[in-house]
């Protein structure tokens, strides 16, 4: 990439004082540190030597939650009827599938169609750390480097959140499936993410699995890691309510309230699904400032249920999204999903405006992901964003001011045009410029798992 690099964006949506608003013909000039070095709106025609970009400039999609392996399951686990345990038993079958070959064929595939939708920067909450059996790799981190490397492959950023899973349930052996997750303590699961390393386009997180798969006294340990490394904690957190039963039997307490209670809230820390809670633990998660992660499109393909994004948000917890288990890969129909669920369930439209769905998705989406210096079109921030295209059969038409809400309740994944991640040109016209057969990619890589 060239030192400096400008782009033309016929519309851009914009930070202002009062308010993210869209703007037209906006100037991006990208610095060589790969930051947004200007930001200039109603800059005139395209000057020349810079690379146009028609449609609507976004701050590129944080995807804060996602399991790479699970994209080999579409299709497969709609098959018949069952619940979330029986399709769990079909992801444990496609885990046990996977070497780190395998895995990183997968992943890039697997990021490049997150990056074809919009997807700048993936949360990986990782826990297939070992062989089938439990027996480590010779490099005991080789499944979570072909992430890094699949992420690189892919033109995207990565965290990976090294995943502690220690357990069955509630302290009881990790089945012959579980394996694979387990370093058998929380010490030993420190020790080994200890030697994990970040590079220019990847941060090192932790992540708890759930208070089913970790001990209650090895909780703090796992928090304490992150604390001393800075670094994002995430967790899964009442996704079923059969967790919450189990975890009243063995404590005696919800799970949001043993989380609180070892140490595990906080500005750092993101709860994911959060979708069976207590009016206290609402509090909980809100007075310690954390994150709450809602995947909608797997929350509803798993039958979960509707979780209260709404009333969380209002507490105070700030909100990100995923797409978890990759039934869908498309952001904004995430982001929209939150405001439809709500009218489902309220019979009441206007829960969420645009702009706020379009802020979970980008700023407090990286912020959540350890990437605080993207998320935004701003000076100084990673030059980082997406390009909807505003002529198609599902954005055609509306006015260009009102591009957020195109973007969000119009567009999906199908409608991105561009990608640029730090400067770099990674999706073009709707072609990833990396892996530019990406449904070869994806076919080949699912295949060899079968």
């Amino acid at each position: 990439m060239p030192s400096v690099v400008t782009y033309w964006a016929e519309h851009a949506w914009l930070p202002h004082p009062n308010g993210p608003a869209v703007q037209p013909e906006v100037r991006i000039t990208v610095g060589p540190d790969s930051r947004i070095a200007e930001v200039a709106p109603g800059s005139g025609p395209c000057p020349a030597g810079a690379v146009r970009l028609a449609g609507l400039a976004l701050p590129g999609q944080a995807n804060a939650h996602s399991h790479a392996f699970h994209r080999a399951l579409r299709s497969t686990v709609q098959v018949g009827a069952g619940t979330f345990w029986t399709w769990r038993d079909t992801m444990y079958q496609a885990a046990a599938a996977l070497d780190p070959d395998r895995y990183l064929a997968l992943a890039t595939a697997a990021y490049a169609e997150m990056a074809l939708a919009g997807t700048t920067a993936v949360g990986e909450f990782h826990y297939l750390h070992h062989g089938p059996d439990g027996t480590p790799y010779a490099n005991p981190n080789a499944m979570g480097e072909a992430l890094i490397e699949a992420a690189a492959r892919a033109g995207i950023r990565i965290t990976l959140l090294d995943t502690c899973y220690l357990s069955s349930g509630f302290g009881a052996e990790p089945t012959r499936h579980q394996l694979r997750f387990s370093d058998g303590d929380a010490d030993a699961w420190a020790e080994r993410a200890a030697a994990l390393r970040g590079a220019e386009h990847a941060r090192i997180g932790a992540a708890v699995h759930s208070v089913r798969a970790v001990p209650a006294g090895q909780l703090g340990t796992v928090a304490q890691w992150a604390g001393d490394h800075r670094a994002p904690l995430h967790v899964h957190l009442s996704e079923q309510t059969a967790e919450n039963d189990a975890c009243l039997a063995a404590h005696g307490v919800t799970p949001t309230r043993l989380l609180a209670d070892h140490g595990v809230l906080g500005p750092r820390t993101s709860a994911v699904h959060a979708t069976h809670l207590t009016d206290e633990d609402v509090r909980l998660l809100a007075g310690s400032g954390t994150t709450v992660c809602m995947c909608p499109t797997t929350e509803r393909d798993l039958a979960d249920g509707i979780g209260p994004a709404r009333q969380l948000a209002s507490a105070g917890c700030p909100i990100s999204l995923g797409s978890d288990s990759h039934a869908v890969v498309d952001p904004f129909e995430e982001a929209r999903a939150l405001e439809l669920d709500e009218r489902l369930r309220t019979r009441t439209r206007g829960h969420w405006t645009a702009n706020e769905l379009l802020r979970a998705g980008t700023a407090d989406g990286h912020a959540s992901l350890g990437w605080p210096e993207a998320g935004r079109l701003e000076a100084g921030a990673l030059a980082d964003f997406c390009v909807l295209a505003l002529d198609t059969v599902r954005t055609a038409g509306a006015p260009p001011r009102l591009g957020a809400e195109t973007a969000v309740f119009a567009a999906s994944a199908a409608d991105v045009r561009h990608l640029v991640v730090g400067g770099r040109h990674v999706v073009k016209d709707g072609v990833h410029q990396l892996v530019p057969e990406t449904g070869r990619a994806l076919a080949a890589a699912i295949g060899a798992l079968r």
